[in-house]
């Protein structure tokens, strides 16, 4: 899957990127991943939250 991922995002240009974010669940203190694919303008916002 992550050629898949990659070659989409060579496909379409360099304004694309794979964001990984490590979040924390509150009732259970455990840590899961939100996984986006987003416009480098995006990033930050996504990286805020």
């Amino acid at each position: 899957m992550a050629k898949k991922v990659v070659a989409t995002l060579q496909k379409g240009g360099k304004n694309f990127t794979k964001v990984i974010k490590m979040v924390k669940n509150p009732v259970s203190g455990g840590y899961g991943f939100k996984e986006a694919i987003l416009h480098n303008d995006d990033v930050k916002n996504f990286l805020k939250d």
